[in-house]
């Protein structure tokens, strides 16, 4: 198949051309990244980064917002940053929210395995207490030390603390029916 005319041609530079400018402009027009969905909805881009962040009732920079007081001789001279440039909050519905999501109580994310958990039930149930018995079943894989396996089952205590106890009084239950 031939070639395109003008395609194996060298490009030439364009020396005229302001690479610096076009980058910068560029830049300027892209929006900032945003994590929290509160300021994300009320963020205007025509406006400013700082313009944007007084209007919500946020701070640009924390340094100007908390001033560290100075000490001069053993007095202290306090001076607070927002008397010098109050400025209107036009979205105070942002910092309302924010302040509401941050006093939720935060949720245990972190579980154990169902493997886990599972192995640590297997080897309370046939083993009881004894570690090095459950060192030499043939059901740890993993050839777990006594040691391993005691912390194992500490882990799977901290972990669910009220699924620990019911289990154990099952198995209590299970002894006293088999007598």
């Amino acid at each position: 198949m031939p070639k395109a005319k003008g395609k194996n041609r060298r490009q030439k530079y364009s020396y005229n051309l302001n690479r610096k400018r076009l980058y910068r402009s560029a830049r300027r027009r892209a929006a900032p990244r945003i994590a929290c969905s509160h300021i994300r909805h009320a963020w205007d881009p025509t406006k400013s980064v700082a313009q944007n962040l007084a209007e919500m009732g946020l701070a640009e920079d924390p340094n100007k917002a908390v001033p560290i007081p100075k000490k001069k001789l053993g007095m202290e001279v306090e001076s607070s940053g927002w008397e010098q440039g109050k400025k209107i909050v036009r979205k105070p519905y942002v910092v309302n929210e924010m302040e509401y999501e941050a006093s939720l109580p935060e949720k245990k994310s972190n579980t154990l395995s169902r493997d886990l958990i599972d192995y640590v039930r297997y080897m309370i149930q046939n083993h009881g207490e004894n570690y090095k018995e459950m060192a030499r079943d043939e059901k740890n894989y993993y050839q777990d030390t006594p040691k391993q396996i005691k912390r194992k089952i500490n882990v799977y205590k901290n972990f669910y603390p009220e699924e620990y106890k019911d289990f154990i009084a099952s198995l209590k239950q299970e002894k006293m029916d088999v007598q």
